[in-house]
């Protein structure tokens, strides 16, 4: 009954990680910045200044190490003053699952679609730890899983989309993908692909299932 809903011009759902199916780790840098006395997005503003060179986007493309990351974060962050550790940063970026999420996901691969995780992830050093359990569970759900530390790439840049596509077996015409930063949407959209920022889990699961014609909770 599912197969016969859905939209069939749609053979794949790209999601976002963090802030799309974890919560956003927006969230967790404002309280730190409540809790050390800095400007609330002040960490979101380092990571915005030269975004495609700077160290955040050097981490994501496992150009540099989190050791690395450390000092040259900290460096970045004292030129707009204040100091603010890489390391702390790093120590910010694990959230919760959204249950509600998982259920969409559920339903999207019921409904036979092609899933795939695109991610802009930075590659653990040992004070790290293992994965959350639940997390492991919840990436082993998806057929692809592209991450920026391991392809080279990382979105917004449009070779990353292209490699999602490539292991999907689709054309971004065929895909709807889900992410919280309308910078990573915009480029996906220039390819073809139906975007949705993920403002809100509710409204973007009714967005998803608009998108689908689909039951998605």
């Amino acid at each position: 009954m599912i197969a016969m809903m859905i939209d069939t011009s749609v053979h794949a759902v790209f999601w976002d990680f963090g802030g799309v199916i974890l919560t956003s780790p927006f969230e967790a840098f404002n309280h730190y910045e409540l809790a050390n006395g800095l400007p609330r997005d002040f960490i979101r503003s380092v990571n915005a200044t030269d975004s495609d060179t700077n160290a955040w986007a050097r981490l994501e493309r496992n150009d540099i190490t989190p050791a690395e990351f450390d000092e040259v974060f900290a460096h970045e962050s004292s030129r707009r003053g204040h100091r603010v550790s890489g390391a702390d940063v790093l120590s910010l970026l694990s959230g919760d699952v959204r249950p509600e999420m998982i259920v969409a996901l559920d339903r999207v691969i019921a409904a036979g679609l092609i899933t795939a995780c695109l991610t802009n992830n930075v590659v653990s050093d040992d004070r790290s730890g293992p994965a959350h359990p639940l997390v492991t569970e919840v990436m082993a759900k998806f057929d692809h899983v592209i991450e920026s530390s391991k392809v080279g790439v990382r979105k917004p840049e449009t070779r990353f989309y292209d490699i999602a596509c490539e292991l999907a077996g689709v054309r971004p015409e065929q895909c709807v993908f889900l992410d919280d930063l309308g910078i990573n949407l915009k480029p996906a959209r220039a390819m073809g692909m139906r975007t949705i920022k993920v403002v809100s889990a509710d409204e973007a699961i009714d967005d998803l299932a608009a998108a689908l014609n689909l039951d998605l909770r």
